[in-house]
Order: structure tokens, then C-alpha cells, then sequence
């Protein structure tokens, strides 16, 4: 499979609520391996694109090619309360057939590796908001790793953590080689973790442009005040 062929493409896509306009001509295309932001204000119909991705709704216009299979992690935690971290990882298995046993073995394979070790057998109130992400991720992970969305994954977490956990999702997808597609409304997650950056704006949603983030692959907190970033970062601001 090439490097360059598009897992996503968004062609022209319309939507209408009633007589409210969402979305209007929406064009977005993520290639095989990239990390991919949709950068807007809250209640701009981000979600609405993924909700269209995933066939949970249609749209009414326009055009949609996925190459490949999707999970979709939404903000809202969605770990079951009585069920062991390990057991919630692995509801996705156990629904495409497989036993209770096979499901817990195939979460341990990446326990280590999610940074779970030690938290697998606790219950999601045990967990901080960081570590329960990160078990969402895991789950989301195992449910599909090709394409994944993220609904801001990180939205719900304080500022401390959530830098942490940005840092961990830049790690972590140097190893899992995954397409991403990332909605967010904050300008530097976006630039920190992005290959490029969709710029939407409120409703009725345009793409009122796109940016290339031009920054070195092995990227820490520390870039966000190269005078690199700060560049891209003002750019972002002049669109929005």
C-alpha cells in the first residue's frame, strides 16, 4: 500500500439539522499514516464530521471515501463502571467473538506499551483522568488500528495532564503507525501533535483553511516556544 494513497477523503460534504446549516462544503483529506487536526471553536459541528465518518449519520450533500477501518473515541469516557480497566480494554474483542480469557490476553500484549502496567485489574474510579484516556485509547486502539478518531481525547483534563498526555500520544504514535484523525479546539495540541491542521470555523462549519505543521518529527513540550511553533501558531490565529 502507498505512503500517499488517502485513508480519508471529504468531498464537498453539506449538513443540515432541520433548517440549521452545519457544515457547508467541507473538504478534507488524511493520507496513510498522518495525524491529521480539525482545529475549531466548541459547537462548530466537528463531531458532526465524525458522526458522518461513521456512518452514524448522513450527509446531505458531498462525498465520503474511507480506505479502511475505523474506531471512533469519543470525549465521554465510556469505561463501564463495574468492570475491571482490563475488561473495559477489551469489550471490542469480545465482540468480534472471541472468549473473556483470549480478549484479556490480547489487552495484555499492550498493557506495557499504553502505560497500563499495574492499573489493569483496577476499576475506572481507581483511575486518574489521564490513566482512564488512557485505557480509552487502548480500547479504541484494539477496536481498529488503522483509522482512528479522536474526539478531543484530552478536553476533560487539567492543563498539567493534559500536556502530559500529549506527549505520551506523540510517543506512542511513533510505535503504532496509525492513520489519526484529531478534532481539538486548542491551537497548540493541535500544533504539537499535527502533521497538518484543518482550520473550520463556527456554524455554518468552513474550511477556512489548511495548514502543513513544518516541524521536526521528534517533537517534546519544549517546541512550544521554538520560534518555529510560535510562527505556526500565529498563522493558525490569523485564519481562525
Amino acid at each position: 500500500m502507498s505512503s500517499c494513497q488517502n485513508k480519508i477523503v471529504l468531498k464537498n460534504i453539506s449538513k443540515f439539522f432541520d433548517d440549521m446549516e452545519i457544515l457547508r462544503d467541507i473538504n478534507i483529506e488524511v493520507k496513510e499514516g498522518e495525524l491529521v487536526s480539525i482545529l475549531g471553536p466548541s459547537g462548530s459541528g466537528k463531531s458532526t464530521i465524525f458522526n458522518i465518518l461513521t456512518n452514524l449519520i448522513n450527509s446531505d450533500r458531498g462525498e465520503v471515501e474511507v480506505n479502511g477501518d475505523l474506531s471512533y473515541m469519543y470525549q465521554k469516557d465510556m469505561m463501564v463502571p463495574w468492570k475491571k480497566v482490563i475488561d473495559n480494554i477489551g469489550i471490542p474483542i469480545i465482540f468480534k467473538g472471541n472468549s473473556k480469557k483470549n480478549a484479556r490476553e490480547e489487552v495484555k500484549k499492550h498493557i506495557d506499551e499504553f502505560g497500563l502496567n499495574g492499573f489493569e485489574y483496577k476499576y475506572p474510579s481507581q483511575l486518574s483522568g489521564g490513566m482512564k484516556q488512557r485505557a480509552n485509547f487502548l480500547k479504541t486502539y484494539l477496536t481498529s488500528n488503522d483509522i482512528m478518531l479522536l474526539d478531543e481525547p484530552f478536553g476533560a483534563l487539567d492543563s498539567i495532564t493534559r500536556r502530559k498526555m500529549q506527549k505520551w500520544l506523540l510517543d506512542l504514535t511513533k510505535e503504532i503507525n496509525s492513520t489519526i484523525l484529531l478534532i481539538t479546539h486548542d491551537i497548540e495540541e493541535a500544533i504539537l501533535l499535527s502533521n497538518r491542521i484543518y482550520i473550520i470555523s463556527e456554524k455554518p462549519a468552513i474550511i477556512k483553511g489548511e495548514i502543513k505543521v513544518n516541524l521536526p518529527k521528534e517533537r517534546n513540550e519544549d517546541i512550544v516556544t521554538s520560534d518555529k511553533f510560535v510562527a505556526i501558531k500565529k498563522e493558525v490565529l490569523e485564519l481562525m
